[in-house]
């Protein structure tokens, strides 16, 4: 029989707000399975919680919060053009990266140093420098809690787009993720497109770097140049989209704003704005508000000073969204889930 327990939840979450969950449970095995799936029909509704980083977490939660915490990595097959890793859902997902790297399962690189855990990865769609987690994605499997079976998905049934998956639209809690893996392409290509990667001094020598060990460690260091360590600053990584407007809406924000950044999509009729820019230019970059701020070195970041709650935090991002939408015409858009 699971027991289920109250639970402070604030070591549990990146932003390092105060939270307490009425009952926790922790996923450590598959023979959990079905004692979970009995146990969430005793609550009105379920969350599912990685390494929290992607999260803002109401004070009280009252839902069953399901702490996953299964871990091992395999390589499951060596193929002519792949390598297939599996890595269980409470896996830390840069540790993950970093291991993929050291085994010489490359392809994961440039999305080091993004907190949170594997099983969190495709519900969000991750990505990061140029690499989105689509784009090495095999399959994953999943305990569908409503039929209480194990699903194998692959990516047309994952519903993958920018930020976005069939688990984060269904209702919260009803995918418990088990394990995911990975086709990590042979032979490694590197991915250098994105300009801090292309400014990154020594990376690029001659036609390509040396090893994904040199991608990764760049990518490594950029981060930890732009971004603040939520064990020192609580915060929740990147929190807003980069928004995705027309090429003329595009068009009539350069004549505005010609040094504003964009990036083509692939469709050739929209491309994605830095959400960082347009807030970085509408001033609120070092912006404090209550107990929550604009970090003082990277606009896309909100970060807890001390003490605030999600109330705080969401005072901030609407004042920033609203003011955007006025300034600039353009929507911004949430990246963290909020749990209430």
């Amino acid at each position: 029989m699971l027991q289920t327990s109250e639970q402070d939840l604030t070591a549990f979450n990146t932003l390092g707000l105060s939270a307490r969950a009425h009952a926790l449970v922790r996923f450590q095995s598959q023979e959990q399975l079905p004692s979970i799936s009995t146990l969430a029909g005793d609550y009105s509704s379920i969350f599912v919680l990685g390494g929290g980083s992607n999260v803002v977490l109401a004070s009280q939660l009252d839902c069953l919060v399901i702490k996953v915490e299964t871990r091992g990595i395999q390589l499951l097959e060596e193929r002519p053009d792949a390598f297939i890793v599996e890595a269980q859902a409470g896996e830390n997902w840069h540790e993950f990266v970093q291991h993929c790297v050291e085994k010489g399962w490359w392809g994961l690189e440039n999305l080091a140093l993004i907190p949170g855990t594997v099983g969190a990865a495709p519900v969000q769609n991750i990505g990061a420098y140029g690499v989105e987690l689509d784009q090495r994605f095999d399959s994953l499997t999943a305990w569908d809690m409503q039929t209480q079976q194990l699903m194998h998905m692959r990516a047309q049934d994952c519903g993958f787009s920018y930020r976005n998956s069939v688990f984060k639209q269904s209702k919260p809690g009803r995918w418990l993720i088990v394990a995911v893996r990975f086709r990590l392409p042979k032979p490694w290509r590197p991915v250098l497109g994105y300009p801090d990667l292309q400014r990154y001094p020594g990376l690029v020598v001659g036609a390509a770097p040396r090893s994904a060990k040199q991608v990764f460690d760049a990518v490594c260091d950029i981060r930890r140049q732009k971004l603040p360590d939520p064990a020192v600053l609580g915060n929740a990584g990147s929190f807003f989209k980069n928004p995705i407007v027309s090429l003329e809406m595009r068009e009539g924000l350069l004549a505005a704003y010609p040094d504003m950044v964009s990036y083509p999509m692939e469709d050739g009729l929209h491309c994605k704005l830095a959400a960082g820019w347009l807030i970085d230019r509408a001033g609120w970059k070092g912006r404090n508000r209550g107990p929550m701020a604009v970090h003082d070195r990277q606009a896309l970041v909100l970060v807890n000073k001390g003490g605030a709650t999600a109330a705080d935090v969401a005072a901030l991002a609407d004042a920033i969204k609203i003011d955007i939408q006025n300034k600039f015409g353009v929507t911004l858009e949430q990246e963290p889930v909020t749990v209430s």
